[in-house]
């Protein structure tokens, strides 16, 4: 068995499966409660049944993985060879998840380092692949735990949603802010703020909210050599004409992932939701 630093994420991270395989990061799956089933995102539920139920206004929340799922997971890299253990969640403002990690991570056979990341979705993933690169360079588990918590800071996550219902339904943004919005009949563009989903701007259309993310994100990415990851919700056209737009904006653009949410974050995003994440290596 080789001895390594072995890296655990969540679903929530949207890591592309030959990212994840190349890597070995294992994501333990959050789960999406649609009517009466619960169901583990991205094995039992796709983002496109997902997003068909939210617009059949059809019931839907989310709930935290188990201590004990963690445990199997830190049990299974430990017999796989670990020696360590990082593992990387999504903001803790936003989910239990990094908790029942913490409860497990107690009786793990190996160290296990908990790391609340303060990111969701590819700003989560990209914490994850670079503590796996640490990890594959023969680093220690503080070093894997460093790498991420800098790529975890230097991160920023804005994202577009054609209404704030869905996140004021799910508690993860205040009422007041969706009521503005509403009231205004305003688009609104949110960020990621300490863990937080916070109002950016307030924008009076759709186009040009999408237009003012592209211009953020170009801004933030600069020169220096960057990571962009744009997501989407049952948007693959707009995902798509924004990442090639941003593909022409961003001269030290490295590597650029266009992919759909998952599950999980779409429930409380609604269709129509349009993110960038911007990492600088």
């Amino acid at each position: 068995m080789s001895r390594h630093v072995a890296i655990v994420t969540d679903s929530t991270a949207y890591l592309p499966p030959p990212a994840m395989e190349r890597h070995g990061i294992t994501a333990v799956p959050l789960t999406v409660v649609l009517g009466d089933q619960a169901l583990e995102e991205g094995t039992e539920i796709s983002a496109r049944s997902l997003a068909t139920a939210l617009q059949k206004r059809r019931p839907v929340t989310t709930s935290r993985p188990s201590p004990e799922t963690f445990a199997r997971a830190y049990r299974e890299a430990a017999a796989a060879g670990a020696t360590g253990i990082v593992s990387l969640h999504l903001s803790s403002e936003l989910s239990g998840t990094h908790d029942a990690a913490v409860l497990a991570a107690k009786d793990a056979p190996v160290p296990v380092r908990v790391v609340d990341t303060g990111m969701i979705a590819m700003a989560l993933g990209f914490c994850a692949l670079a503590a796996a690169e640490v990890s594959e360079a023969g680093g220690s588990l503080d070093e894997a735990v460093a790498a991420a918590e800098k790529r975890a800071a230097d991160t920023a996550a804005y994202f577009y949603v054609d209404t704030l219902d869905y996140l004021r339904r799910g508690g993860r943004i205040g009422a007041a802010q969706a009521l503005l919005g509403s009231a205004l009949a305003v688009k609104p563009l949110l960020q990621l703020v300490d863990g937080r989903i916070d109002m950016l701007e307030r924008v009076r259309t759709a186009s040009r909210a999408i237009a003012r993310l592209e211009e953020i994100a170009a801004e933030r990415a600069g020169t220096a050599p960057v990571d962009i990851a744009v997501h989407h919700l049952a948007a693959p056209e707009r995902a798509a004409a924004l990442a090639d737009r941003l593909r022409h904006r961003v001269p030290g653009l490295a590597d650029l992932h266009v992919s759909e949410v998952g599950a999980v974050i779409g429930a409380h995003t609604g269709p129509g939701l349009l993110g960038v994440v911007v990492s600088p290596r």
